[in-house]
């Protein structure tokens, strides 16, 4: 793997995508999804279960590997035709974040370490993409075709 992202979605969302094999991310807008590339590691934060409440769900939801090709447009119904790259899934248990905190490269010692989640989409260390992965129960390889 090259390189590792957390991207930001609710559990709702986060579960189709894995059902259905794909990701997109800020509303399924292509120019983040085109920063990731075929063998990255991808891993699914989501502060709620479903988009706009606020049950406090914040947990690590689904982690995989790009594959290769490039966005493309899916169809989500009534117009709506969001960006979305294929990503090979593994077989993983939601974890929550708060036992990770202070662990975390990108949020030890913050207190405010919510603040980049609101990127919808950011880079990591491979030691942190490796901890998550780990809490998850996942194993995480290369990508295939």
């Amino acid at each position: 793997m090259s390189a590792h992202w957390i991207a930001v979605a609710s559990a709702q969302h986060v579960r189709r995508g894995r059902q259905e094999g794909f990701m997109q991310v800020n509303h399924g807008k292509a120019a983040p999804l085109r920063r990731v590339k075929p063998g990255d590691g991808i891993v699914y934060y989501s502060p709620t279960t479903v988009l706009g409440e606020k049950d406090g769900l914040q947990a690590f939801t689904a982690i995989g590997t790009v594959r290769e090709g490039e966005p493309y447009q899916g169809e989500m119904g009534g117009g709506f035709t969001p960006f979305r790259r294929d990503v090979d899934w593994a077989q993983a248990e939601e974890a929550a974040i708060k036992p990770l905190l202070e662990r975390l490269e990108f949020t030890a010692g913050k207190s405010n370490w919510g603040y980049q989640l609101r990127f919808g989409l950011f880079p990591v260390s491979a030691a942190d993409f490796s901890l998550i992965a780990g809490a998850m129960g996942a194993k995480v390889g290369k990508a295939t075709s």
